[in-house]
């Protein structure tokens, strides 16, 4: 992240995703092969923030009855294979540079694993690779930090058979550990809700005592975490349906427990949009969630949805593409692929800075990814461009953004569009902001309003502003042979962005 905003930094290095080495990771594909899914992720676009091409999940089971038999469960390894065939085929279709397969608890613990392997690879050509616990602790870890560049806490990571935690601090992954406290694991455990929950509290103990305390924050990845998150959400009524940097307190948690005991488990799942065979699951879930919050107390809890597939891709990034920022990098491809002129976003920047003088660089950072996007919804009916660059910013795949930053981003591109955000979707998500947030993001979206007026090759050409906050004025200073540009739409523009400030105008037209 910059320290000095006043700087451009590497927001305005050669885009990364034009580097060979990036280029290479374009279309990279993993095959997750789980304890209770198989799913293939085809991950495509800028490097350091990749979209993603293609998603399918297939839930499998894999891991049911393994406490009994030893064995994967027959059904389930049909249907994986299944699956795996023809995830091979839509890679091959699709021309996936590398195909990379990964397999965990259910295969690694099965009698039958390697064996599955073998028929896999021989019947699709795809080689699985069998990770232990503390790698696929390291891989979700990885994938957290995919979305956090810098983030530190501890990594809780479920899958269907195991639960892995990881420590990270500072970009860096530490110590991590492995417990079979999946939720089909836990089916098998004996002597009903009691007896979990001693085997549950049980082996969070030992948890602990292999890592040690972890106070800080608490990133949830997987299926299970998903959908709690998700039934949180709807008992909140939470306007924002966006998993990611979803955000949950201990209180929350053990609320949405006694929400779920209280409700119908179809009608729940119906109205948030979770399977059956997840649905099943989630009791369990939770019981373990529960516990986790009591043995470790963490500062706060974080939803993430990147985790192993997102950790696979971020193995193979050399370390500069790492340090990149996700969001930036994201909003750069984005203005290169939909912009009319890709590239004015560093010159509406350089116009615009002037009046944040006083932001801090976590702001700056939004209004540089802003001005990136400004543009990217010009193919949008123009009654509509507002409402679409809101839509598609706030639920947009963008890594680094907290939900309000989301939602502050959103409104600084309605702005660009849009003079009130009165009457437009913004309305129902306005509590996760302050007023003081949503006035600095009306001035962002009608400055970028007014700056696109003045479309040069570079912010010199574009003229400059001075902000005099104490005087409330400002002023913009235009280049005589800029100054044609500035007709009467642009000064329609300019006093709006006046009024906003509450700053009188004063235009100078010279060389």
């Amino acid at each position: 992240m910059p320290n000095d905003p006043k700087q451009d930094h590497s927001l305005f290095e050669r885009p990364i995703f034009e580097d060979p080495e990036a280029r290479a990771l374009s279309r990279v594909g993993v095959v997750d092969v789980g304890s209770n899914s198989v799913r293939l992720v085809v991950f495509d676009g800028a490097a350091r923030s990749p979209a993603y091409f293609y998603n399918e999940k297939i839930m499998c089971a894999l891991g049911a009855g393994i406490a009994e038999t030893g064995r994967l469960n027959p059904k389930g390894r049909e249907r994986a294979l299944s699956a795996i065939a023809r995830f091979a085929q839509i890679a091959r279709t699709m021309r996936v540079s590398g195909l990379t397969a990964v397999a965990t608890a259910a295969v690694r613990e099965a009698s039958d694993g390697q064996a599955f392997c073998a028929e896999v690879l021989e019947q699709t050509g795809v080689m699985i690779h069998v990770i232990d616990g503390a790698e696929e602790a390291r891989l979700s870890a990885q994938g957290v930090l995919t979305g956090w560049p810098g983030a530190y806490g501890l990594i809780c990571d479920i899958g269907g058979a195991s639960m892995e935690l990881a420590e990270i601090n500072d970009g860096q992954v530490g110590r991590r550990v492995t417990s079979p406290l999946g939720p089909l694991k836990l089916r098998d455990v004996k002597g009903g809700k009691k007896g979990r929950r001693a085997f549950i509290n049980d082996t969070l103990d030992q948890l602990y005592n292999q890592m040690g305390n972890q106070r800080n924050r608490l990133f949830l990845v997987g299926g299970s975490w998903r959908a709690i998150a998700r039934i949180d959400m709807e008992r909140q009524n939470y306007p924002l349906k966006v998993l990611h940097e979803y955000r949950m307190t201990a209180t929350s948690v053990r609320e949405t427990a006694k929400y779920i005991q209280s409700q119908d488990p179809d009608e729940l799942r119906a109205r948030c949009g979770i399977s059956s065979s997840r649905m099943d699951l989630v009791p369990l879930a939770i019981e373990v969630l529960k516990g986790v919050l009591r043995r470790f107390k963490p500062h706060d809890i974080a939803i993430s949805s990147y985790g192993i597939r997102e950790g696979v891709l971020y193995e193979q990034m050399p370390e500069r593409i790492r340090q990149r920022d996700p969001l930036i990098e994201a909003c750069r491809f984005m203005e290169a692929k939909d912009a009319r002129i890709p590239g004015f976003g560093k010159a509406l920047y350089r116009f615009i800075q002037p009046l944040f003088n006083a932001a801090k660089p976590e702001q700056h950072r939004l209004i540089k990814a802003a001005c990136l996007l400004h543009d990217v919804s010009w193919r949008a009916h123009p009654d509509y461009r507002a409402e679409t660059v809101f839509d598609s910013t706030t639920r947009a795949n963008l890594g680094g953004l907290k939900h309000s930053e989301r939602v502050f981003l959103g409104l600084s591109l309605l702005h660009r569009y849009r003079n009130k955000a009165e009457g437009t979707r913004f309305e129902e998500l306005a509590r996760l902001l302050s007023d003081k947030q949503r006035h600095q993001a009306e001035v962002i979206g009608k400055s970028m309003r007014f700056g696109a007026m003045l479309w040069q090759s570079d912010s010199e050409n574009m003229g400059s502003l001075k902000y005099y906050p104490k005087k409330a004025e400002l002023h913009l200073r235009l280049p005589t042979s800029t100054g044609a540009l500035y007709g009467e739409v642009a000064e329609s523009r300019f006093n709006a962005l006046c009024n906003t400030l509450g700053a009188a105008p004063t235009v100078k037209v010279r060389d």
